[in-house]
């Protein structure tokens, strides 16, 4: 059966481990493995399967990110950008998905809807991977992942199992609700620190709740920004204006998510060494201070980098499992 991933849990735990170890390995050599480059031919030589990546929003990190680490996999990307294609306007998301299942290995889709990507990966016979949708931004998660174990060695089996996870902002997004589902499976200890209008989805955290029993992470809701800090291993917190949502009371002097900034006294009350994350773009004085994100504790722009590498291993890994 095609694999896709859609969501922070179609990677069961030791999967999730698997594509971390896989992606570290590239990172270090990213010439260990070529699964877009297809067999040799005297004609053309080295065949170069391609990726489609489709495109509802914009994008920095996402477009730069898979369009390098596909070529760097031997493949070749695919750009589709809005209003390319006709993909849920004149022709439905089931016909396109069989139709590019035909001519491409592999299907990135930036989007709106989880419903569109799951009904892409409903039809589609080749993995489809979710990019970013208003749910769920699993591929974020896994370059996070990657980071927090590359700056926590030595911390536990695999430098995730065990770690406070902190995060503090827009509790009902979809980077909260991935920290929660990707933070359980990794075994963590999450924590979502957001005000009461905020907080995540009942069935969301009963999702993470139920996974995290079972590999020994716990979960936690709070409205106590301070409490939610105090001990944590990580600090991350996201725009408070997410993509496609109004602005209108959220980035002002009266925002609700003002309490949930995070600042050096937001830091102080952390572990030592505390790491601090940001998915990008960040917005200086609004969630996150300048001394924070520019300062030591910072691992921001190494979590970006590894939206690279962590997207070659699941690329490579998904294209193992055909």
């Amino acid at each position: 059966m095609t694999r896709h991933f859609l969501t922070d849990t179609d990677l069961s735990p030791g999967e999730l481990l698997e594509v971390l170890d896989l992606a570290a390995e590239l990172k270090t050599d990213p010439g260990t493995r070529v699964p877009f480059a297809g067999p040799g031919t005297a004609a053309s030589g080295t065949a170069r399967q391609t990726v489609a990546v489709i495109f509802d929003k914009t994008s920095t990190r996402t477009r730069v990110s898979f369009a390098a680490g596909i070529a760097a996999l031997g493949g070749s990307p695919l750009i589709i950008n809005p209003g390319e294609a006709q993909l849920g306007h004149k022709e439905s998301i089931a016909d396109t998905a069989q139709v590019m299942s035909r001519m491409v290995s592999m299907i990135v889709w930036r989007t709106y809807a989880q419903a569109g990507l799951e009904e892409m990966a409903a039809h589609a016979s080749v993995p489809v991977i979710n990019a970013l949708s208003d749910d769920y931004h699993p591929c974020q998660l896994l370059a996070d992942l990657l980071t927090i174990r590359e700056h926590r060695p030595t911390a536990a089996p695999g430098g995730l199992a065990g770690t406070t996870l902190s995060y503090f902002g827009d509790g009902a997004n979809n980077m909260a609700n991935s920290y929660l589902l990707a933070g359980a499976n990794a075994g963590m200890h999450v924590r979502i620190a957001a005000p009461a209008s905020h907080q995540p989805a009942t069935a969301i955290v009963q999702r993470a709740q139920a996974l995290a029993a079972e590999t020994g992470g716990s979960i936690e809701i709070t409205a106590d920004a301070a409490a939610a800090a105090a001990g944590a291993d990580v600090l991350v917190t996201d725009t408070w204006v997410s993509m496609g949502h109004d602005a209108e009371g959220r980035d002002g002097a009266d925002s609700p998510f003002l309490p949930y900034q995070v600042n050096a006294a937001l830091l102080d009350g952390a572990a030592d060494g505390a790491l601090v994350m940001h998915c990008l773009p960040a917005y200086r004085g609004q969630e996150i201070t300048a001394e924070v994100i520019d300062g030591p504790q910072s691992v921001v722009f190494d979590e970006a980098e590894n939206r690279l590498h962590a997207q070659m291993g699941l690329m490579a890994w998904l294209e193992a499992q055909a």
